[in-house]
């Protein structure tokens, strides 16, 4: 009898896992993230990266895809170095999502070395991302995205005291 009742409780609770048909993102969820749908797809350019004295040109892709039923933005990055391409000189992967209870994006970035950021993530009234986060050697970083006559332009900027900012960063990107 006890193993009956279990089964049977194990059956309900299982078919209850797999059968989620209400499970659709919110309202809020869907149009914060149709702000940022742009970033969807295959994307391919070319930038510059300049942390010391020598600025570094590279090729870069990124990889924009929905998961979670269009609820999280996955992005992955991979640049590299434009002189000899077998060199990696950038690789990331960030997950883009809608915090109902606090209404406000998050962004958790990974990058190639194992670490992680969790950045600031905004999208402002003309349609363009701002986000950043604060380094502890760099002090604050902060990256623009816009759309450009349908290209993906990113620039990035550093502070070590929030009023002065220095260009380290653009890449612009096609879709394909």
């Amino acid at each position: 009898m006890k193993h009956t009742i279990l089964a049977g409780l194990f059956s309900l609770c299982l078919g209850s896992f797999f059968a989620q048909p209400g499970l659709q993102p919110g309202a809020a969820v869907r149009d914060a993230m149709q702000k940022v749908q742009f970033l969807e797809g295959r994307w391919q350019g070319a930038g510059w990266i300049q942390m010391g004295p020598q600025r570094h040109e590279f090729i870069v892709s990124e990889t924009g895809v929905f998961k979670a039923n269009g609820g999280v933005l996955m992005l992955e990055g991979v640049g590299r170095d434009a002189a000899d391409t077998s060199v990696i000189i950038h690789q990331a992967l960030g997950f883009i999502s809608w915090d109902q209870q606090n209404g406000k994006y998050l962004m958790r970035a990974f990058r190639a070395d194992g670490n992680h950021v969790d950045a600031d993530f905004h999208v402002a009234d003309d349609g363009s991302i701002l986000w950043g986060f604060t380094h502890p050697m760099a002090g604050q970083i902060r990256y623009t995205i816009r759309l450009d006559n349908g290209q993906w332009v990113e620039s990035g900027e550093m502070s070590r005291d929030g009023k002065s900012w220095r260009p380290f960063l653009e890449m612009r990107l096609s879709r394909l």
